[in-house]
């Protein structure tokens, strides 16, 4: 297969058929986040059970070096210092290799976790998954986990752009005004 007809495979999901994003359900906000062992661009195993204690910004992303993606994490990595004032960690996952995010977080540098989910279980598991027979990958969405383990905010509808600060205004308005955590 193709790298120009899974690019080609992609954008017609995303654009002209955004309703097959994904087969299983979201989780539900106030439910358990569902706990996973990826692999991140350093080879290393990340849990999210690693960030009990923490917040946890878990995003998903369709595809490395794609314009969108690129943004939105260029975009996160601006704000890193701003996430670590309100305790939280910022964790992509897509269905790209470790070694595609090694590349990626090389020539953008990227200095956060991109964590590879080559056999399509976490994004299954977050609802997550687009599935187009041949061609999978991860959809945009977003969960905020708080330092209990639990999801306290979904986004399925995401603009790389904004994100983000979106992403920043909501734990802003999840945490308490003095601590940073709750």
């Amino acid at each position: 297969m193709t790298y120009r007809f899974m690019m080609s495979a992609f954008w017609i999901a995303t654009i002209a058929f955004p309703w097959m994003a994904c087969a299983a359900s979201v989780p539900s906000v106030g439910s358990v986040a569902p706990d996973f062992t990826l692999t991140s661009q350093e080879a290393k195993p990340v849990s999210l059970k690693d960030y009990r204690g923490s917040w946890v910004v878990l995003y998903f992303y369709p595809k490395d070096f794609t314009s969108g993606c690129t943004i939105e994490a260029h975009n996160f990595q601006r704000d890193q210092e701003k996430y670590k004032e309100k305790n939280a960690v910022v964790l992509g996952v897509s269905v790209d290799s470790a070694d595609s995010h090694k590349q990626f977080c090389t020539k953008e540098g990227l200095n956060f976790k991109l964590l590879a989910d080559t056999d399509h279980k976490v994004s299954s598991m977050y609802g997550s998954l687009t599935n187009l027979g041949l061609v999978k990958f991860a959809s945009r969405h977003t969960f905020i986990i708080s330092p209990e383990g639990k999801i306290v905010k979904v986004f399925t509808d995401v603009n790389p752009n904004k994100h983000s600060d979106e992403v920043l205004t909501m734990l802003a308005e999840l945490q308490p005004k003095a601590g940073g955590s709750r």
